[in-house]
């Protein structure tokens, strides 16, 4: 009888073929979930993707199809509201934020380290979109990748000024220019300040201004004088059309906070589990460096 072709291996090639596959075992990206909240009749999740020294190449947000088939029907989840016109009562929804508002936590493998600034997210669903009309009035997300802290995000409260309606005194403090040196040249207030968000600094040189449908764009947020989030806004169309792309990162000259920053905003379909994920990759550690003195 023939001994099985096993037995033929000799024991050095053998503890060689090991030593192999355990390097290529840890070469392999660790990919580690977070926080998962409900969506529609799915979820949306968190997650990360570590590479071999341990650092985060890719902070994202996984979309399973349920949900995206069975998004919140109604126009508004009315947290956050406010009586605007001051007659004693609460007009739902025309006063309130219209959004639903999805608080996800990031891995504790990157949220608690103090060389990566994002620490959550803040998913927006927009079923109706938002102004500008004939812009983003389309439904889409707001994926905002937080790095300031829920607590002070959510302590921009609405009310009556600006075209979003917030208090008074926050829409000036959320307006304070950010140095030059800490955000793109392309980046502008267009007076975006939104309760529990704060000022959005759109790319005035992007295509849905100049009559191309708005499929994504990539924003900065901005609050006191700081960044204090990242954004890819995509209309759900443009998800569901399960693409696979990346785009560069518009980047700052400067960075006020030392750590690992995204250079790419990727939007993608995975087949095998049937999902969808809007992600930061391809990080790279930056320095801090001062601000740039502010022209008045």
């Amino acid at each position: 009888m023939r001994p099985p072709l096993s037995l033929k291996v000799s024991l050095p090639v053998l503890a060689g073929l090991l030593v192999l596959l355990g390097a290529a075992c840890q070469d392999e990206p660790e990919r580690h979930l977070g926080a998962k909240v409900g969506f529609g009749d799915g979820s949306v999740s968190s997650y990360t993707v570590l590479d071999a020294d341990g650092n985060p190449s890719i902070i994202g947000a996984i979309f399973d199809a349920e949900g995206l088939q069975s998004p919140p029907d109604r126009p508004s989840d009315e947290l956050l509201c406010n009586d605007r016109n001051e007659d004693g009562t609460i007009d739902r929804p025309a006063e309130c934020l219209m959004t639903h508002a999805f608080v996800i936590p990031l891995p504790d493998k990157i949220a608690r380290r103090d060389d990566v600034p994002f620490k959550w997210i803040l998913l927006n669903w927009n079923a109706m979109g938002h102004i500008p009309p004939g812009v983003y009035d389309s439904p889409h997300f707001d994926v905002h990748f937080m790095i300031e802290p829920i607590e002070s995000i959510f302590s921009i409260l609405p009310g009556n000024c600006g075209p979003e309606f917030v208090q008074c005194d926050q829409f000036e403090v959320a307006r304070k220019p950010l140095p030059a040196n800490y955000i793109p040249a392309d980046f502008k207030d267009v007076e975006a300040v939104v309760p529990a968000m704060g000022n959005h600094l759109v790319d005035v040189t992007g295509s849905e201004f100049t009559g191309v449908p708005f499929t994504r764009s990539w924003i900065y947020g901005s609050y006191d004088g700081r960044v204090t989030f990242y954004e890819e806004m995509l209309t759900m169309a443009y998800l569901t059309s399960k693409p696979n792309v990346c785009n560069p990162i518009k980047r700052p000259q400067a960075v006020g906070l030392s750590g690992y920053y995204p250079t790419q905003s990727c939007i993608q379909y995975d087949e095998a589990t049937d999902s969808y994920t809007v992600s930061m990759e391809d990080f790279q550690y930056r320095e801090a460096e001062p601000a740039a003195v502010i022209q008045s």
